[in-house]
């Protein structure tokens, strides 16, 4: 029995978590044994502080889930050592003894082309084949198992013109995950019904992509201060309306098993370039209808001033600002937002839970928030995601901009550890942010050619 850290374990087996357990127990470490073939983890009861051990193995479908459990002990060293046993004991059984018998449908499999090859978009064959996406490729094998397709067209959309979309639904399949949430995806309509103790709300996905064609296939220049303030003040919120407005139109929360609950539209750019890291304020203007001029008195301090938006043009198109604002959109509780809900997330994830070739150097640059109350800029920064002091989570770069109308409003502490965003009666901003927030960042990777490959 070898100890592992809790993110490797997540990364395995952390889909299997029951909310309830949350409640019930604390985990205290995480082990495997036989080359990750059992793993367990030693939890503390909560009501009489007793340890215990949990241990899992791969059922029909490839997923790690709950096949033993050690009796419970005063002592957390007497605990170990029965867990211990009996892990070594439940790795020596044929794999056939670990099947649940609930199991239903073949496993989904990511990677195993569905299609020819010229069909495969560019950046799914980089994740299937390149070693630089090893570590991603890795986190997402387990996550595959646990994922349902409703639909039954995921791996095709995933392999194919749908890549960047099925990325942004595992990701967030990955952040609810993290924040404690059981993913219900029986129903294909809307994408995710997360559910905890007394909680349940829905969420509905979409991505903003490149127009081929109409009046917003043409691109303000990014080079000129002209073009970028056209960009982010015109264009990118009639980007994120037109995206907005395809789903607001679907009237999900009419549906059965949206009725009566908090209904969430979740949000990326996925138009490509470095302009995907910098379109948040484009997206916080037009819901909320509001842009913000600021100024430095004599002495120092920062001031914000509102200044409304009436709508928004480009071309030939034009939208009226203010999401939240229009006919129909109280039923909509929140928007969420990441940037960082790309492939990059799963590479570093994916470093962080010890997957990929050790020849991969992975180097991440960007902003993010100054907490400083004068500041008017974000703060920069460069990290080495190969450092053992590299830390990230799922839900780290989450934006939550709240619904000031929702009939069913989306309490903060519902979605922990995101940053949370409101719109005041005088039209200034309250946000209550973690003291480690990224606003948008690249990652660049490199391959050390000189290391040995010992890919995991």
């Amino acid at each position: 029995m070898r100890p592992i850290p809790k993110v490797r374990f997540d990364a395995l087996a952390g889909y299997a978590r029951q909310p309830l357990s949350l409640f019930m127990a604390q985990e205290m470490a995480w082990f495997e044994h036989g080359n990750e073939r059992v793993l367990g983890t030693l939890i503390r009861d909560n009501e009489d502080g007793d340890y215990g051990g949990i241990i899992m193995a791969l059922d029909r479908k490839g997923r790690f889930r709950c096949v033993q459990v050690s009796p419970f002990i005063k002592s957390r060293r007497h605990a170990e050592v029965a867990m211990r046993r009996e892990m070594e004991s439940v790795a020596h059984q044929d794999a056939a003894e670990y099947y649940q018998g609930d199991e239903k449908g073949e496993p989904l499999d990511f990677f195993t082309p569905v299609v020819a090859r010229e069909r495969l978009h560019p950046n799914f064959a980089k994740v299937a084949e390149q070693e630089g996406f090893s570590s991603a490729r890795g986190i997402i094998k387990p996550m595959m198992h646990w994922y349902e397709d409703p639909d039954g067209n995921f791996v095709e959309q995933f392999q194919t013109t749908g890549f960047d979309a099925r990325i942004w639904e595992l990701y967030l399949f990955a952040a609810f995950t993290e924040m404690g949430y059981q993913i219900d995806r029986a129903e294909a309509i809307p994408d995710f019904t997360c559910k905890s103790i007394g909680i349940e709300f829905c969420v509905e996905a979409t991505t903003v992509n490149a127009s081929r064609e109409g009046p917003l296939s043409t691109v303000p220049q990014l080079d000129t201060d002209e073009g970028r303030i056209a960009f982010m003040r015109e264009f990118m919120p009639l980007k994120y309306g037109s995206a907005l407005h395809t789903k607001f139109k679907k009237k999900y929360w009419e549906k059965p098993n949206v009725k009566g609950k908090p209904l969430v539209f979740a949000i990326a750019d996925f138009q490509g370039g470095a302009s995907m890291i910098m379109t948040r304020s484009a997206l916080h203007t037009y819901l909320y209808g509001y842009d913000y001029d600021w100024h430095k008195d004599e002495a120092g301090c920062l001031h914000i001033i509102p200044r409304k938006i009436e709508k928004h043009s480009w071309s030939t198109k034009e939208i009226t600002s203010g999401f939240f604002n229009q006919p129909g959109a109280e039923n909509i509780s929140a928007v969420v937002f990441n940037n960082s809900g790309t492939i990059s997330k799963f590479l570093r994830m994916g470093m962080l839970a010890g997957f990929g070739s050790p020849r991969v150097v992975l180097t991440r640059i960007g902003t993010a928030v100054d907490h400083d109350p004068n500041a008017a800029e974000p703060i920069a920064f460069k990290h080495n995601v190969n450092s053992p002091n590299y830390s990230e989570t799922w839900v780290e770069g989450f934006d939550v901009f709240h619904n000031p109308n929702a009939l069913h409003p989306l309490e903060e502490w519902m979605l922990p550890g995101a940053s949370h965003h409101w719109l005041l009666p005088d039209k200034q901003m309250r946000s209550l942010t973690p003291d480690w927030h990224p606003l948008g960042s690249m990652t660049y990777i490199s391959v050390n050619e000189s290391a040995p490959v010992e890919a995991n």
